[in-house]
């Protein structure tokens, strides 16, 4: 059986949905990965599969370039011609369910994490683009054969109550997953616990994660007369109109107020320096990345009660604490906490940990994935029987 995955980033592939990948190809399926140029396309090679690029612009509003980025997409779907195509983000969601109607492709899943740049900024792009972008998720996402998998429950009824697509056609699996075997608590000495707090942010540099809230509760920090090492890792995304700016990140190192490191490969090993993961965010999130991976290596978890968020932090102060959005002080006021009080920040990872394990293992998650595949090819008869039975 042959699937075809299609993103508008083959870093978000690469690091997001390689290990869904590797677990067909090892039941004997085949995978071909679909995006936009990028400098991760070549490594799926190393991985044992094959990267098609596609010519898209995912910040683009030209409809000339749009038609011919929908033309090539058609012309790659009719020429896989895959059993499933699986589709990431609300854009790559839309155009791939409409070019499958075209190719024939026979069954379609749209993952969409997180709500999304158009749905929520209040700027007015974002404003002007929201009836359209409505308009053809309607139009094209409540096919029969296929579903849409969403992230955590309050997407799920926000696209149900808006009308989006039907709510049978909604599979909720709770977040991409995280290798628990990968992502494990770093062996520390005792004298670890007294060592000098560090707090790291690993998300994409885009204002709504709390980059700007995270920056001021470091200066804050600082004020106090506490020795406390705030880290930024991520680099700004070009392609979204709410990005830091490298500029501007370069002005707060400058400052003294935090280290910066940009892309990082080894998340484990950078994770294994740390103590607390922050997610200051109010972005309307899947479920974040950074934090399945800081709660699978047994840090000290702070975010905010948003959706996505809530789903890893689910009680403040017992599997980590929350903040109100925008409130640098208090962001600033719960690493103190954590600063002076290392019984909590040891428990509040060890929680963390456990309900990584329980919720979020990646193989939990692919086989809920693979499952969605199972339930939209179990009526097919006709395409590869005999590798059906290994979904």
């Amino acid at each position: 059986m042959k699937f075809v995955f299609f993103a508008n980033t083959d870093w978000y592939l690469y690091n997001f949905r390689l290990s869904t990948a590797l677990r067909l190809r090892r039941d004997g399926h085949e995978v071909v990965m679909l995006s936009p140029p990028g400098p991760f396309g070549e490594r799926f090679a190393a991985h044992g599969l094959r990267w098609v690029p596609l010519p898209m612009n995912r910040a683009s509003l030209n409809p000339l370039r749009e038609a011919a980025t929908l033309y090539h997409l058609v012309a790659v779907l009719r020429q896989e011609q895959p059993d499933l195509l699986h589709n990431f983000t609300v854009k790559c969601a839309v155009y791939g369910a409409f070019a499958a109607r075209f190719a024939r492709i026979p069954a379609v899943v749209n993952a969409v994490a997180g709500m999304g740049y158009v749905f929520t900024s209040d700027k007015p792009k974002a404003r002007m683009l929201r009836p359209l972008v409505k308009t053809l998720m309607r139009a094209t996402l409540g096919s029969e054969r296929s579903l849409l998998v969403l992230q955590n429950p309050d997407d799920a009824t926000t696209f149900a109550h808006a009308g989006l697509i039907p709510p049978e056609r909604i599979r909720v699996i709770l977040s991409s997953g995280v290798n628990t075997n990968r992502f494990q608590p770093a062996k520390h000495s005792p004298e670890h616990r007294h060592e000098r707090l560090r707090v790291l942010l690993a998300a994409r540099l885009l204002w709504e994660k709390g980059i700007q809230e995270f920056v001021d509760a470091a200066a804050l920090v600082q004020r106090w007369g506490r020795d406390v090492e705030f880290v930024l890792a991520g680099t700004p995304d070009p392609g979204n109109p709410h990005s830091v700016s490298a500029e501007q990140v370069r002005k707060w190192v400058d400052a003294g107020l935090v280290r910066w490191l940009g892309h990082v490969d080894d998340m484990p090993g950078l994770l294994s320096t740390v103590h607390v993961m922050a997610l200051p965010s109010y972005y309307r999130e899947g479920v974040p990345k950074s934090l399945i991976e800081g709660a699978a290596s047994g840090l000290a978890l702070i975010t905010t009660d948003r959706p996505g968020c809530r789903e890893v932090v689910t009680k403040h102060g017992f599997d980590g604490l929350r903040v109100e959005v925008r409130n640098a002080r208090a962001l600033a006021k719960c690493i103190v906490q954590l600063d002076e009080d290392r019984e909590l920040l040891a428990q509040l990872g060890l929680r963390a940990r456990q309900k990584a394990l329980r919720d979020f293992d990646e193989r939990i998650v692919i086989q809920k994935t693979v499952d969605v595949y199972r339930e939209l090819l179990s009526p097919m008869t006709v395409h590869a029987p005999a590798l059906r039975s290994t979904l």
